[in-house]
């Protein structure tokens, strides 16, 4: 049985008034995931399955909350060897190979920072996340280029030395992991306060994405698991006992979406697919051959499966399917549905949050929009002025946190007094994104508060535009930007991929310019289009508009 019933007062609801009305989730005084819901299977269920992992060479295992509780025993007793305590942070380049859970749920328990990170970082990168993070270690697959990557970057960074832990393997200056946890013992216990990390504590700081700026440090405390409750039970819909796939590098937040706190909790084993180059055949071949019960993916990932022959493939063990990361296009949504006869129901947040609106289990979803909001988040959509908008009228999503903080919520940007100023004004978190709230209580996306595009006195929201593009079979992905004019303010433009053995011309600039004006409202359409091999994007796979506005002077 999951421990679901430990932390929430109900498990069912009879309609989202219910859900959002009555849902309770339980804290307890000092929680601790590692401990609380890990250990605590692999004393009650020790063979209850908690992880099935492969990766592209056949290898294929499945471990239970037993194994998981003697590899993190063990890890948490390396870290405690080369002087890893509590309140210290490390980073973990580690993809999706098996010993991040180890690694992440060993500084659970240690009460240490994880600092998650993806294997694409440059030295740049690298050197900025060690100083501003103050990092003390790094653990990281063992790749030639990269470990280069972080030599270069702690030889550069000031302060005390960063240690370097590769997986397995000899390399000068480098502990090899493998070699330092088969000398362990995995005696190891929960240490007493204050050495015990308590609620408040930092357990976890992710980067963000950096789409507009430098990334900031996201903090989240250990009690942000338990947000997550929400998200894998009521949003993603997972049940005891079931597999659920979250396509999602370790390095992003969406991995803690989807890969290890809320699915656990719930009963739920994750699915690990550990590959370095995604494929759409690949992972429907794998999600059917593993039984993959649940899903869970950005929209470029279903934009992909889509143009695959779905007719192929067995989707009768898939129970439900879910979106995030970016706005779903309503013509993704429903070629998707044709295909397989699931409707994907969309949900939205951020790196500061958990799944904060979202179309929940019960609910009917309208295609195009994000659902309902979260019963964790008083959130409403505000003019500029700060009142509440009318339905209809677009304004920011804006989350009160004056008179408590609601739980998953991040605490904060580290070492970033002026960001934390310019987003908790007057004791409310500013998104910076821009909806709609329509007379059933839905949010509909219209964009990133900078994304905006003012044209002719219209104020123009790149999502509605790349909806209307993505309609047309030639266009396989796309993004909307203002460009500078002198008489319109900023005029449309389109900035297009085109779906493979699709030629580009002036007649299909044409032909997707008309296309638009019918679907949308005419002043609406790109007058500039552009076709590009590729979209800028950040190293999480986020569309980077701001590029294409700096590339075109805006």
């Amino acid at each position: 049985m999951s421990l679901l019933n430990q932390f929430v007062n109900r498990t069912e609801f009879s309609s989202y008034e219910d859900f959002r009305d009555h849902l309770e989730i339980r804290v307890p005084a000092r929680f601790n995931f590692a401990y609380d819901v890990v250990d605590a299977y692999a004393r009650t269920e020790p063979e209850r399955r908690a992880i099935v992992w492969c990766n592209d060479e056949g290898e294929e295992r499945t471990e239970t909350f037993a194994d998981l509780k003697a590899a993190s025993d063990r890890a948490a007793q390396v870290f405690w060897q080369h002087g890893i305590r509590k309140g210290d942070r490390v980073l973990l380049i580690l993809k999706c190979r098996l010993e991040f859970w180890h690694c992440l749920l060993g500084l659970h328990k240690l009460g240490a920072v994880a600092v998650p990170a993806t294997h694409m970082l440059t030295e740049h990168d690298l050197a900025y996340r060690f100083e501003r993070a103050g990092i003390r270690l790094v653990v990281t697959v063992p790749e030639p280029v990269l470990e280069d990557a972080i030599e270069r970057a702690a030889a550069r960074t000031p302060g005390p030395p960063v240690q370097m832990m590769r997986l397995r393997g000899d390399r000068p200056g480098w502990l090899d992991y493998a070699a330092e946890i088969a000398a362990a013992d995995g005696a190891w216990t929960r240490p007493a306060d204050p050495a015990d990390p308590g609620n408040d504590d930092t357990m976890l700081i992710y980067f963000s994405s950096g789409t507009t700026g430098q990334p900031k440090m996201v903090v989240h405390d250990f009690t942000y698991p338990l947000g997550h409750i929400v998200t894998a039970r009521f949003w993603q819909n997972v049940r005891d006992g079931g597999l659920h796939y979250t396509v999602a590098d370790t390095g992003w937040a969406k991995s803690a979406w989807g890969k290890i706190y809320g699915q656990w909790i719930a009963g739920s084993a994750v699915f690990v697919h550990d590959y370095d180059k995604f494929s759409a055949t690949r992972t429907l071949d794998m999600c059917a051959r593993h039984g993959v019960t649940t899903f869970c993916a950005p929209p470029t990932v279903y934009r992909f499966l889509i143009k695959e022959d779905l007719s192929k493939y067995d989707f009768s063990g898939w129970e439900y399917a879910v979106v995030a990361g970016e706005p779903l296009n309503p013509e993704v949504y429903e070629q998707f549905r044709k295909a397989t006869g699931l409707k994907l129901m969309e949900g939205y947040g951020q790196t500061e949050m958990t799944v904060a609106v979202g179309n929940f289990s019960g609910m009917e979803p309208k295609p195009g929009s994000m659902g309902r909001p979260s019963p964790l988040y008083a959130m409403y959509l505000a003019r500029p002025d700060g009142t509440p908008c009318d339905p209809g009228e677009e304004g920011e999503i804006v989350v009160p946190q004056d008179r408590c903080r609601a739980l998953g919520m991040f605490r904060g940007y580290h070492r970033d007094s002026e960001g934390n100023a310019r987003c908790m004004r007057g004791g409310i978190y500013h998104t910076g994104d821009v909806a709609w709230q329509d007379e059933d209580g839905y949010f509909w996306y219209v964009g990133r508060d900078d994304d905006l595009i003012k044209s002719s006195g219209y104020r123009i929201g790149p999502f509605e535009v790349e909806s209307a593009l993505m309609e047309h079979p030639a266009v396989m992905e796309c993004a909307v930007t203002g460009v500078p004019d002198p008489e319109r303010g900023q005029v449309v433009k389109a900035t297009i991929v085109l779906a493979k053995g699709v030629a580009p011309t002036d007649e299909l600039k044409h032909e997707l310019q008309t296309h638009v004006k019918k679907v949308t409202a005419p002043y609406k359409y790109p007058r500039l289009v552009e076709f590009v091999p590729e979209l800028p994007k950040t190293i999480s796979g986020k569309i980077r508009r701001v590029e294409i506005r700096e590339n075109d002077g805006a």
